[in-house]
């Protein structure tokens, strides 16, 4: 569950960030004439389906797993090309298109670091709302898995609260991630009581220490897992930590020639670990399973796979942890 956005992905110099007051790594919104001002200073750009939590899916529906999307799109060019993209990706995608206002782009500006600062501009995803929810769809999956992009403004803010309301009614397992340590201090109110309805909590380290209030990792594993039982902290090029039944797994990034393009990192890693998760690995192998799918997407330009994830899981009985 999240926003349905199509990516404007541009390589751009550290300076043009500067020269247009972006922080480095963070996502803004954006609207109109600022939205108009900083694609103006983009270079030559690919367009691709993106959107946080539809990127997990992509690559779930990559790795094998059956999974569905809820978002909101427009009837518009832009709400085509995320539709079908989603569906030839193997994503369930039914969620009727809104007659009016416009589908969601985010400006994605790649640094030669291969980081990404995005710009977006949410359209009508921002007006989804909790009677867009299909109730039967949540109470029939094994797992609810929901952006922190979405969370924390009305009625998308409502809109997660029912879903996640219906998940726990249900047992199905509520899945949350973070999203950006940006927008996370935007709603930090929000975010930290949502947190006790969270069965598995995703973050990267920034996320995780303003979540926690904590000045370190292991302090910050520790008072998020007085909320989720289950913590999962990825830090980049250190691999993650994963906080779950008592116990806490240092796990390393998987190797990867180069990384070309950052967007995505974060969703790609999500969808390994969750495959795993209903796949029956434990934590310490299902967070390498993420590793390795993260892998794969920050090889090359945008935020979805190039090739079959699903050759990346490995053989029955390779690993048991």
């Amino acid at each position: 569950m999240g926003h349905a956005v199509v990516d404007v992905l541009a390589p751009s110099p550290d300076r043009l960030l500067r020269e247009l007051g972006l922080t480095k790594g963070t996502m803004t919104l954006v609207e109109g004439t600022d939205a108009e001002r900083i694609y103006a200073a983009l270079g030559p750009a690919t367009e691709a389906s993106g959107g946080s939590a539809a990127n997990t899916a992509a690559c779930l529906a990559s790795l094998g797993t059956p999974c569905r999307f809820v978002g909101k799109v427009a009837s518009d060019t832009l709400g085509g090309v995320f539709a079908h993209d989603l569906r030839a990706a193997g994503v369930r995608f039914d969620c009727p298109a809104a007659g009016g206002g416009s589908t969601g782009r985010s400006l994605v500006l790649v640094t030669p670091d291969g980081e990404r600062t995005m710009c977006t501009d949410l359209g009508v995803g921002a007006t989804l709302s909790p009677s867009e929810v299909p109730a039967e769809a949540v109470r029939s999956a094994q797992v609810l898995y929901v952006e922190g992009y979405l969370y924390g403004k009305q009625p998308t803010g409502a809109a997660v609260d029912a879903a996640v309301s219906l998940a726990r009614q249900a047992g199905t397992l509520v899945a949350f991630s973070a999203s950006d340590p940006g927008w996370a201090a935007v709603v930090l109110g929000d975010m930290r009581i949502l947190l006790d309805q969270v069965d598995l909590l995703f973050a990267n380290e920034a996320e995780a220490l303003l979540l926690s209030g904590s000045r370190d990792v292991e302090s910050a594993l520790s008072a998020l897992g007085g909320h989720c039982p289950s913590v999962v902290v990825t830090r980049g090029a250190a691999g993650c930590v994963v906080a779950s039944g008592g116990e806490v797994h240092h796990v390393p990034a998987a190797p990867t020639p180069a990384v070309v393009d950052t967007t995505g990192a974060g969703d790609s890693f999500a969808a390994g670990y969750l495959h795993g998760l209903v796949s029956g690995l434990g934590p310490r192998d299902s967070a390498r399973l993420g590793a390795l799918v993260a892998a794969e997407v920050v090889g090359h330009l945008g935020a979805r796979p190039l090739a079959p994830l699903g050759d990346l899981i490995p053989a029955p009985g390779a690993t048991n942890g």
